[in-house]
């Protein structure tokens, strides 16, 4: 890279579909139309920002800016739609010019803009397609009446639709450009109301919480005490985050060396073809493992879309180098799989892999803990026993945690001693927010894999009510393509009567039953079983909901929709569909007994039927569940207080405020 002549002013434009249609010179020929939209046109002005020499503005505040329009920050800037920053100097490649820049702070002034010169950016025939995975989404297009919302001044209240003047009709159907619509109106206790201006939408969030909100009047103290009591909470999260990823920076850990042909060759023996998402995902790993650093990411990615791989390719790595590596899942039926996913990847290497988890007798344990004191184990996957006292390394270089949010407390006292001069990969099926991402961008390494691998079809959803003939249907027509299917009935009482009415509407099929009352062999026993084809069909509870990757299971029935939680909806469809086969996921509910809230919660996951759609059940439920990966349940009480997205945004200035 190397700077060439400055510039007075440049525009950014979002990653929306409409911009990335248009070649750089539309947008020369244009230049003066479009800010003279952007200061009139409220959908001109949020996807679009002018830069000039000498503007007032924070750094932070146009780095937040940046990410909401969906730019990806990075550690050098190789291509469109990216950002990186290093003290005060901001490197931005924007999709709308074939030129980058370099932007120089000098305070809260931008003093300087040069032309940026890439020597090899990258290419440009899959950018469109790279950069509209990644396009934003307005507050305007999503939004729906009686969904709850955040004001930064005046607090939570439902959104109630959108009005032309305040004494105006109340119309919900969201307004162009062209539309006399020019507030958002926001309802408050007591029949209060609220009428934002339209171009003011960075006042209002969406209310993302643990709970339902409670809804105060306009004009009182509350909502500012509320807030300030959250900004004393993001600084002393902020504080420690700092604290410990500083102590970090300054450990030196183990330097792995370079791929070899051994690594090579076993990464040649996968089957599928690797996502760019999931090949950064990679490269990212194998640079942190070859630094001095000691190696803390975090790869978050939804569901099938290849984070197991990742974490094989690194445990390998490790162990060639002569490293001990061990891999910690949240469930005993999770580590098994892992296990049988390893031993059949790795089978052709001198590599000793091992299982350490309750199933195994007193005898097989002790003689893993003293083969693992020894060296004589490369590789041990395992539950929570893999980190009990008795349990000893030679000389452990990698720690997996695969869903670390799971895991209690003890457990991660443990792994925030192995953080000081280990190398730790953890996975999260969990989607990671754009604003939680920024706020720890610079304390913790994200890697997000957003690509479904090729040939991967959404699942189908079908909403219907509780049907013998539907259930009959689905099962027959996936036994017809020798297929296999999960029923799921979330009861352990009646479980085995749910098993023998399946038998009964189907008398060909070979029904396995799965609970968590089942001692571990005998549940492990019914995962093999189906996993090799003596059981078709699985009746199981909400076990079957972590990890498991079954390739030929493409039907789900789902017998009580109604009682589960969108995110767990979400995470049991992921079950199904893992290969290039159309799945379908069948969710029922008993008529009668439809409550709003369970009717709200179906039609959420059936709008969400696309691939990696984890982003948007994020918005309605699931980075809630998913936020103690990094924040901890500690914090839930000021996120309910103020919403999850307030919380980052004030999470994110404590951090920058701290490192100032």
């Amino acid at each position: 890279m190397f700077l060439s002549r400055q510039q007075k002013e440049i525009l950014i434009v979002s990653l929306n579909p409409y911009f990335l249609e248009k070649e750089a010179l539309w947008y020369e020929e244009n230049f003066k139309k479009i800010s003279e939209l952007s200061q009139g046109q409220v959908w001109w002005r949020e996807n679009t920002l002018f830069l000039e020499k000498d503007q007032k503005i924070k750094l932070f505040e146009l780095l937040r800016r940046l990410t909401e329009l969906g730019y990806e920050r990075v550690q050098t800037v190789g291509g469109k739609g990216e950002f990186s920053q290093r003290g005060g100097i901001l490197d931005i490649f924007p999709v709308n010019s074939l030129k980058a820049f370099r932007l120089e702070f000098s305070g809260n002034c931008l003093s300087e803009i040069y032309i940026l010169e890439i020597k090899k950016p990258k290419e440009e025939k899959d950018i469109k397609k790279i950069l509209a995975g990644r396009a934003p989404q307005s507050l305007l297009s999503t939004l729906k009446p009686d969904e709850y919302v955040v004001h930064l001044d005046h607090g939570i209240g439902i959104f109630q639709g959108y009005a032309e003047s305040p004494d105006g009709e109340i119309k919900t159907q969201t307004p162009t450009p062209e539309s006399p619509e020019k507030f958002f109106v926001i309802g408050y206790a007591k029949n209060d109301r609220l009428y934002v201006p339209l171009d003011l939408e960075e006042k209002l969030s969406r209310y993302i919480g643990f709970e339902t909100p409670i809804i105060h009047r306009l004009g009182g103290t509350i909502w500012f005490k509320t807030k300030r009591k959250a900004k004393e909470s993001t600084l002393a999260l902020a504080r420690n985050l700092l604290e410990l990823y500083s102590q970090r920076a300054s450990q030196r850990g183990f330097r792995f060396p370079a791929d070899d042909d051994f690594q090579k060759e076993m990464e040649s023996s996968f089957e599928y073809i690797e996502t760019e998402d999931q090949l950064k995902a990679i490269n990212d790993v194998k640079k942190d493992m070859e630094s001095e650093k000691p190696m803390d990411r975090l790869i978050c990615g939804d569901v099938g879309f290849g984070k197991t791989e990742v974490a094989l390719r690194a445990a390998f790595k490790a162990a060639a180098a002569g490293k001990q590596v061990a891999i910690l899942t949240p469930t005993t039926i999770l580590a098994h799989q892992h296990f049988r996913t390893f031993k059949k990847r790795l089978a052709k290497f001198p590599l000793n892999i091992a299982l350490l988890s309750r199933l195994e007798s007193k005898s097989q344990q002790a003689e893993s803990l003293e083969k693992l004191k020894q060296g004589k184990i490369d590789i041990i996957i395992g539950t929570h026993r893999v980190i009990q006292r008795d349990v000893k390394f030679k000389d452990l270089g990698l720690a997996i945690i695969d869903e670390e949010q799971r895991f209690g407390v003890k457990q991660k006292e443990k792994f925030k001693e192995w953080r000081k001069d280990i190398d730790i990969l953890s996975l999260s099926a969990t989607p990671i927010p754009r604003t939680l991402n920024l706020a720890l961008s610079g304390l913790r390494d994200i890697t997000l894999i957003q690509t479904a691998p090729p040939g991967r079809l959404a699942v189908k959803t079908f909403i219907h009510p509780f049907s013998d003939k539907i259930i009959k249907e689905a099962i027959e027509k996936e036994l017809q393509r020798n297929g296999q299917i999960y029923y799921l009935h979330n009861r352990v009482q009646t479980i085995g009567l749910a098993a023998q009415k399946i038998e009964n509407l189907i008398p060909e099929a070979k029904v396995g039953i799965a609970h968590g009352r089942m001692t571990e062999k005998q549940i492990v026993g019914a995962m093999d079983n189906f996993e090799t084809g003596k059981i078709n069909i699985l009746v199981a509870t909400t076990i079957i909901e972590n990890g498991l990757d079954f390739p030929h299971v493409n039907t789900l029935i789902v017998a009580n929709a109604a009682r589960l939680g969108l995110a767990q909806s979400y995470q049991l469809r992921g079950r199904i569909g893992r290969s290039n086969v159309q799945a379908n996921a069948y969710f029922l509910y008993n008529a009668k007994k439809l409550g709003e809230k369970a009717q709200m919660r179906l039609e959420a996951l059936k709008e969400a039927d696309r691939l990696g759609a984890g982003y948007q059940i994020a918005l309605r439920d699931l980075e809630i569940r998913g936020s103690g990966n990094i924040l901890g349940r500690e914090q839930s009480g000021q996120i309910n207080a103020i919403g999850l997205n307030l919380y980052m945004q004030m999470l994110s200035e404590a951090v920058e405020e701290l490192k100032t």
